[in-house]
């Protein structure tokens, strides 16, 4: 028993998975029109709040505790994307969001059909947190804080 605890030890140190649990695919459109994947975040950490619409009382919360402390997660080059599955709409809001352009398909991927989401993305593509309560901004901001790549370039060569 012991020799496979060391086995698997010195195999997971050996092999290198940048991205864990890649986050879904998802397109959106741009203010000329044209629709770009979710690629063009790559290096950029995401905010991705998905909800029935943007009236949806978990989807206002959650942008309020965003507006808290938007200007340090804006200085981290955050992008927040808004997902709709049932009605879309305008979200109201001093943050620039990108909608999803196929919301229920988002809210699918994400595996959460009904109600409010949350998903942060990290800068190299990895779905770091998913949950379905309002998060406190701070807590977002350590996620984001805590993903690889952060982690990664604070270390010692």
């Amino acid at each position: 028993m012991k020799s496979l605890i060391l086995f698997l030890a010195l195999a997971a140190g050996t092999l290198h998975a940048d991205v864990v649990r890649p986050s879904p695919e998802y397109s959106w459109v741009d203010s000329i029109g044209a629709r770009k994947s979710s690629k063009a975040f790559l290096g950029r950490p995401v905010v991705v709040l998905v909800a029935n619409s943007p009236r949806d009382w978990a989807f206002r919360s959650q942008v309020g505790q965003l507006q808290k402390m938007y200007e340090r997660l804006a200085a981290e080059k955050i992008v927040c994307v808004a997902a709709f599955s049932q009605a879309p709409g305008v979200v109201r809001s001093n943050i620039p969001f990108v909608t999803a352009a196929d919301g229920p398909r988002l809210s699918y991927d994400l595996q959460t059909e009904k109600g409010f989401a949350i998903a942060v993305i990290g800068k190299d593509g990895n779905l770091d947190y998913l949950g379905n309560k309002v998060l406190p901004v701070q807590r977002i901001y350590d996620i984001l804080d805590n993903s690889y790549v952060v982690q990664k370039a604070l270390r010692r060569p």
